[in-house]
């Protein structure tokens, strides 16, 4: 069974947000941190994850993604703070 990943990056606590899916969570965070992903992360040097949940089924994570996209950057802060207080680099701990 194929794990999926939804995922927020910042570059900073209350920085800028960006929220992507991916089925290798460490290899997607890896190419954010090697600046070798979108235009957007890379201007603004968006590579530390504050947030990921993981799913076996990919239409959930896709549209839980596109409901994380819609929402407004309050809401998105607030689950960030929820299990992740102190905007620690999720990707620098150990991860499944």
């Amino acid at each position: 069974m194929k794990t999926y990943y939804v995922y927020i990056l910042s570059n900073r606590r209350n920085g800028a947000l960006y929220v992507g899916i991916t089925n290798n969570l460490m290899r997607r965070i890896a190419e954010h941190k090697l600046s070798i992903t979108d235009a957007y992360t890379n201007k603004h040097s968006i590579a530390m994850l504050v947030y990921y949940e993981e799913t076996g089924d990919v239409r959930a994570a896709i549209a839980r993604e596109k409901q994380l996209k819609k929402w407004k950057r309050e809401w998105k802060i607030q689950l960030i703070e929820k299990t992740n207080p102190n905007w620690q680099d999720l990707s620098l701990m150990h991860i499944r």
